[in-house]
């Protein structure tokens, strides 16, 4: 059966992502790119959401976009122009329009301030048309040059207009109801007759109950064009016969209508004069004259260009128009969407069968048969690319994020009356989307900020020597199989010593310890941690940033600030590409095992001697000092030690250190298990996974351990260098 919720699902995400495009566009218009496609951008996309709300039923959407959309076309035709006074109208419009698809996909009626905010908007809408919300009356559209006038004869019928509706019988299945298009007539005008045929209805052993058998004569009396009637069928054009007469039409085209229609003639005459669409003598008097001139046997198409209603070239671009929208839907049909949470069982279903192969091809291993290993090998082999497009296919592009701070950056700029530009790059970078969809808050926090604390005033810049505009830099790139996201600004940058104050003050830090730039600029990310002078409705509380580290490093990434005063702060995300499955190195320390990323792994080397006896915590790499971490001691793992130590060199966000095992058991596939809530605070492990043998190991958390020995060992280092 039709699933109309579905449908209506479907309504709600094309919406939002209609009005992103609306967002888009009129953001382009205030930095002044426009074009005539982008107009009609505009209005298509407003066109699109009023009519698939009319289908719904949706009359409070119908009621405020229909008056967006008269602006729209206004604008398209010129009649107004843009400025910045009508983006921000605009904007706010499409802002109201997703508060009322919010609602009704809550299914809940707007409520009394959304529909005073309506109330408010279509008023300031109403001040760019003319009366009756820009539609011309109806003796403007009746006396209009019409191109039937070619033919050489004068108009008949009455000042209504007549549509010929017959449905393809799969309409029902493909989620469309020919009632929901009547309904929606009514918006445009007054439907003053309807006539019901049934004639197509089959034998009661022959009947589908899912199937459309209907069709639909009616006379609808409104001042709207003929382009806007025939958008109310948008959806449905390519599974319908729609035939639409304007009011006085010409006698030619009531005899194409009759003609093309498979009911008796002579009924569908009756119903034209039933609708007062036609008088019994017209009727009369054309049906005689197309008999004397024997064009009854004429296609639609030859008639119209026979009676000069239409040109050869008309029609020719006319087939050139369809050929293109065909090209466009087969296009858009080679894309699917599909629901996350099925791609999220894919994912986990492969994941299981990465660890299934990687059981099988240990034992094929110990049978010690050439043919079963090597068979495993290629099932192994094929595992490994089924893996990675499946993972593939939850990549999207960090730009979907991204994407929604031109408007947050254009309002907030408003509010704070600060001038500051938004620059975006590597906007087609991509991640897990279970990561892009955590990324918003994060990022919202720190673009907020940046604004409010960051910026200094205009006229504090301009005595600065600095641009009156500020620069705020969203980017991200692709490091050392991780993503590196940073958010830069050109204002005033940390003051340390304030915040070293802070910090002193609320027992953070004693007196005596002596800090890092970077632990001092770290402090900021505490909980509750804040150093403005006053709280506003931006920030001040010492919540935002504590959010963003929470958030970051729930995607087992790690923070990185960096700052100097009066030239500005840069504060950089890396985080892992996915949380799903990794290609790891296992290593051995005593009896038990650690997986690391494989793509921060470096190199492998053995410890030498002489190390090893000084228990030295940095050694000397081909002349540079390398922090060292021993794994044995840093987990307390109490096994006997093995006689040959080994150092496997990692490096993270431009920083290396060395990990001290004991064995290097080599590559494997790994499959991410979260550790639960009881784990959440432990420091160094992000995670675990379930090795062939059916073994648990963890999953070390490099960035961690990376940031950890190169602060602790900062000191050491330059002791060492200097010498």
């Amino acid at each position: 059966m039709l699933d109309m919720k579905a449908a209506q699902q479907t309504f709600f995400e094309e919406s939002s992502e209609l009005l992103q495009q609306m967002e888009d566009l009129l953001l382009a218009f205030e930095a002044g790119t426009a074009d005539e496609d982008m107009v009609n951008g505009l209005f298509r996309a407003a066109h699109t959401i009023k009519g698939s709300a009319g289908l719904f039923g949706l009359d409070e959407i119908v009621r405020f976009t229909h008056v967006l959309e008269s602006v729209l076309e206004r604008l398209r035709k010129g009649e107004i122009a843009i400025d910045p006074e009508l983006v921000s109208l605009l904007l706010a419009s499409g802002d109201q329009i997703g508060t009322l698809v919010a609602a009704a996909a809550a299914e809940a009626e707007p409520d009394e301030a959304a529909r005073g905010r309506s109330d408010e908007l279509l008023a300031r809408l109403q001040a760019y048309l003319p009366t009756q919300a820009g539609n011309p009356p109806v003796a403007d559209v009746a006396s209009a040059p019409d191109p039937v006038s070619a033919s050489g004869g004068g108009p008949l019928g009455a000042d209504t207009w007549h549509l010929s509706l017959r449905f393809s019988p799969e309409v029902l299945k493909m989620g469309m109801d020919p009632i929901a298009f009547i309904r929606y007539l009514g918006t445009l005008g007054d439907v003053v007759h309807l006539e019901t045929l049934a004639d197509a209805l089959p034998a009661f052993a022959d009947y589908d109950p899912e199937a459309c058998y209907l069709g639909f004569e009616l006379d609808l009396r409104s001042a709207a064009s003929r382009q806007e009637i025939e958008a109310v069928f948008e959806f449905v054009k390519d599974d319908a016969q729609i035939r639409i007469l304007p009011p006085h039409a010409r006698a030619e085209e009531y005899i194409a209508l009759i003609l093309e229609l498979p009911e008796d003639n002579a009924r569908l005459g009756e119903m034209l004069i039933a609708g007062g669409a036609l008088t019994r003598r017209e009727l009369d008097g054309m049906l005689a004259a197309q008999a004397s001139e024997a064009q009854g046997g004429q296609r639609l198409g030859e008639l119209l260009v026979h009676t000069g209603m239409v040109s050869p070239p008309v029609v020719e671009a006319a087939l050139e128009k369809q050929k293109q929208t065909q090209d466009r839907r087969q296009a858009e049909a080679r894309s699917v969407k599909v629901p996350s949470d099925k791609l999220d069982l894919l994912i986990d279903l492969v994941g299981e069968l990465v660890i299934a192969g990687a059981g099988t091809q240990l034992l094929a291993r110990g049978s010690h048969r050439v043919d079963l290993t090597e068979s495993a090998a290629e099932v192994m082999r094929l595992v490994e690319d089924v893996r990675d497009a499946a993972l593939r296919l939850r990549m999207v592009q960090i730009g979907e994020v991204f994407g929604r701070f031109p408007r947050v950056v254009r309002d907030l700029s408003r509010e704070l009356g600060k001038d500051i530009e938004l620059k975006v790059s590597g906007a087609e970078t991509e991640l897990d989307k279970s990561m892009v969809e955590r990324l918003g808050d994060p990022l919202m926090h720190l673009v907020r900020n940046a604004m409010d604390h960051g910026f200094e005033p205009t006229d504090v810049r301009l005595e600065k020597g600095k641009p009156a505009r500020g620069s705020l830099v969203l980017n991200a790139s692709h490091e050392s199989g991780n993503i590196v996201i940073e958010v830069k600004d050109d204002g005033g940058g940390l003051d340390r010593e304030r915040i070293l104050a802070k910090a002193l003050e609320r027992g953070l830090v004693q007196p005596a310890q002596t800090l890092s730039d970077d632990e001092v600029y770290q402090l900021i990310m505490l909980p509750g941690f804040s150093t403005a002078e006053k709280v506003t409705n931006l920030s001040g509380r010492g919540v935002g940033m504590d959010v963003v580290r929470s958030g970051i490093e729930a995607l087992r990434g790690s923070i990185e600030i960096r700052s100097r005063p009066g030239a500005g702060t840069a504060i950089r995300f890396c985080l892992p590409l996915t949380l799903a499955i990794i290609d790891g190195f296992l290593i051995d320390v005593g009896e038990s095992s650690f997986v690391l990323p494989l793509d921060m792994v470096v190199e492998c080397i053995e410890l030498d001697a002489g190390a090893e006896a000084q228990h030295s915590d940095y050694l000397n790499l081909r002349g540079e000092v390398l922090p060292l971490v021993r794994l044995r001691e840093l987990f307390r793992v109490g096994d006997k030690r093995a006689r040959r130590q080994n150092v496997v060199v990692v490096h993270y966000a431009g920083r290396r250190a060395g990990l001290v095992v004991d064995e290097l058991l080599g590559e494997c596939q790994t499959v991410i298990k979260p550790l639960g809530v009881l784990f959440a605070r432990l420091r160094g492990i992000s995670g675990s996974t379930i090795l062939a043998s059916g073994e648990v190991a963890l999953i070390l958390d490099v960035a961690a351990l990376v940031g950890a020995v190169t602060r602790h060992s900062g000191k050491t280092v330059a002791a060492v260098r200097a010498a």
